[in-house]
Formats: C-alpha cells, structure tokens, sequence
C-alpha cells in the first residue's frame, strides 16, 4: 500500500503481471508503502490481479488467531490466490514454524498460494519451488530493486519511491517546528458556544474554511493564509466540521486533500493534530496506503488518546474494510452533514 497517489500505484500494479520472484520483491515496498523488515506480508490475488496486502511484524511465536484473522482476510476479499513474503529478523533462522500454519490455514480456505518467498540477510529463497539450481538452500542474493521494470513503470508514470524503512515513514508524520504566529491566531479564534444559537453559522464557517483552504491546495498546493489555517484548525474540533471536511472527497480533488491534511497535521500545534491526522489516515487508507494509515493514527492518539474517530478507524483497518467502502459511506453521510450545516 502507497503514498499519495496510491491508488494510482495499485491499478498500475493490478494491470502488472508480476512474472518472478523479483518483480515479487520490488512490488512489496510499493504495496506497504516503504522497504520492510522483520514483517510478514500476505497479497491478495482476484483474476491474477493484486489486490489487498497486508503487513504485520514477523512473529516470533505462532499465535492461531493471528494466523486465522490472516487467512479469512483473503476469503473476505474472494481471492482466488495469495502471495505470501516473509522479511526475517535476525534472530530467527527459519520460518517454517510459522509460514508452514499459515500456508495450511490459507489453502485450508480454497486459496491456492502462488508464491512464497522468504528473505534473510540480503538473500531470497523460494519456499514452493523444489529446484537446488533456482532455489538453493542458501538462497540468492537480493536483485537491485532500482533496476527491476516494477520500479521503472512507477518511476516513469510520476510515482513517488516508497520510503526506505519505517523510520522514515514515521518522520513523515512527525510535526514541523513550531510556529507562534500560527499559534497566536488559534488562540484568538472564537471557541464555539455549543449552547448559543450561533452553532451553525460557526459550523458553517468552519466548512467553507475547509473548502477555501483546499482549493488554495488544488491552485499553489500550499497556503500562506495562516487566519485560514487557524480557523480551519479550530473549527475541525466540531464533530460536524470534521465529518464535512471527511465527506468533500472526491476522484478529482483526493491527492490534493490528502496532501492538505498531511501539512495540517504537521503544522498543528498539539490539541489540534488528531481531526487533520485522522483524516489524513482515512484517505491514505482509501487510496492503498494502509501502512502510513496506520501510522497517522499513532499520530492522532500520542495527540488525544481517546480520539473517537481513530479508535474507529483502528478497528475499521484491522478489520480489513475494502477501502472503496469509504466512498460508499460518504455518499451516503455527506448529504445528511451537509444539511445539518447549511440547512440544505
């Protein structure tokens, strides 16, 4: 699962065949978002194409239910194949205690397993192929990923290269130094009066805030207008505001937003970081990025432990909820939140 644009990456991807074990392997770090280690990653295939992948940290024991939840993810999504890549830590020297449970789990279930690959300390081997002379005990070495056609194809269509490790991906996330100016202006915008009778006229400036500031993000992608900034910041702590700003996604305008709520959640002060960080996770989830999806969340909860969207949207993705599902859930809600604000 990718970046911003990812669910570009994914459809390139399902029209890719992947014809080897390399193209296998440079496909993985487009798929979680970044290059893996110590992780267990199970693909998804319908109709030979790729569908949901999934990345946990290797385990060091078997856990059934784990094994389970794995499993019932591909029959949840009708695989009709799966592709299993095992990224080992250091300190484990085989896998088969676990990879062979969840093959048996997997093809327990009806899907056949087209690939198993196993990677240890810069070598590959793979786990279904019986041949000494393709697949040595001792495996081979890992190709040069930079040179495989997967990375071209991305490279060549404008696709970012996914971050080098989870570090990195984590310092994405990570907020900019902090700006008094800005500071200063969310201070000075009007707490809402829940119990007045101006709450809608305050929702509703909260909501045409948003939209101001993401057509400044689809015209510059950026904003100098920190008044703007501050008011979007202070009115995304209404519930209504939030789901409004959630539901104004569309095919045309979502890498803008998702690139809006990222720096928002990057130039938000603490108190302010959980709406524009769980937003941003809902649409990299949308668009494939389950792994900086969940990583935004981490966000969100070092900013508000009890965020109630991010607990929602925890259970959301650990449930595997196909991410079209959210578009589906917009159109459904957006008409209602929108009334609720402008009375139309």
């Amino acid at each position: 699962m990718a970046s911003s644009g990812a669910r570009e990456i994914l459809k390139a991807l399902a029209m890719t065949t992947l014809t080897s074990p390399h193209d296998l392997l440079a496909a993985v770090p487009f798929l979680v978002g970044y290059h893996p280690a110590n992780s267990l990653v199970l693909i998804s295939l319908l109709d030979e194409r790729i569908g949901l992948a999934m990345r946990i940290d290797f385990p060091e024991e078997v856990d059934p239910d784990q094994i389970d939840s794995l499993a019932s993810h591909l029959v949840r999504e009708k695989s009709d194949g799966a592709l299993i890549v095992a990224y080992l830590p250091d300190s484990i020297s085989e896998s088969d205690y676990l990879l062979t449970p969840l093959q048996e789990a997997i093809e327990l279930r009806g899907v056949p397993i087209r690939e198993c690959l196993e990677i240890k300390k810069g070598y590959w081997r793979s786990l279904l192929c019986a041949d000494p002379e393709c697949c040595p005990p001792s495996g081979n070495q890992l190709p040069e990923l930079s040179e495989s056609r997967i990375v071209a194809e991305q490279v060549v269509k404008g696709r970012r290269l996914p971050y080098k490790d989870l570090d990195e991906l984590r310092s994405s996330l990570t907020s900019f130094k902090s700006d008094p100016v800005l500071n200063k202006k969310l201070r000075a915008v009007p707490e809402i009066d829940y119990d007045s009778h101006d709450v809608r006229a305050c929702q509703r400036n909260g909501a045409v805030a948003v939209t101001t500031l993401l057509a400044q993000f689809q015209a510059h992608g950026q904003s100098e207008d920190k008044d703007l900034i501050a008011l979007v910041l202070a009115r995304l702590q209404d519930l209504q505001v939030r789901d409004y700003a959630m539901g104004i996604t569309t095919s045309e305008n979502i890498d803008a937003l998702q690139s809006m709520w990222h720096w928002l959640m990057r130039v938000a002060p603490k108190g302010y970081i959980a709406p524009a960080a769980t937003l941003f996770a809902a649409l990299a989830y949308e668009n494939g990025d389950g792994a900086l999806a969940g990583r935004a969340l981490d966000r969100a909860f070092e900013d508000d432990l009890t965020y109630s969207l991010a607990k929602l949207l925890r259970r959301v993705f650990a449930a595997g909820w196909p991410p079209e599902s959210f578009t589906k859930m917009r159109g459904e809600l957006h008409p209602k939140i929108c009334a609720a604000i402008f009375g139309e």
